[in-house]
């Protein structure tokens, strides 16, 4: 089991890289719920993958190209997306960004 906190400061948390220009940060987190901010360069690639959370990806800086089952659009900051359990989904960075992905429950991969 792992320690509750209600309050999680981002300049507290170290960046967790990820490799070919992709680094994150794994914020406030429990059971059932987890926030991830993903910081990606231009030309970055999330590649395809699925896992048996629900996820839903705000767009808080640049410009990225989703696929989610094989269905692409451009989203852009204010956009979301919704990726249901076990669906593959991966996005491509067209400009320099950062994603805030919400978990449902938690990635206990990522703890």
């Amino acid at each position: 089991m792992f320690e509750i906190k209600n309050f999680v400061y981002n300049t507290d948390v170290p960046f967790e890289e990820l490799g070919g220009g992709i680094k994150r940060k794994v914020l406030a987190y429990h059971d059932n719920l987890m926030a991830v901010e993903v910081y990606f360069e231009t030309g970055a690639e999330g590649t395809i993958h699925f896992h048996p959370h629900e996820q839903i990806t705000y767009v808080l800086k640049g410009k990225f190209e989703f696929n989610i089952d094989g269905n692409k659009r451009i989203i852009k900051p204010g956009d979301t997306t919704f990726q249901e359990p076990n669906v593959p989904h991966g996005v491509v960075c067209l400009e320099e960004g950062i994603l805030l992905d919400v978990f449902t429950p938690h990635r206990e991969d990522f703890v």
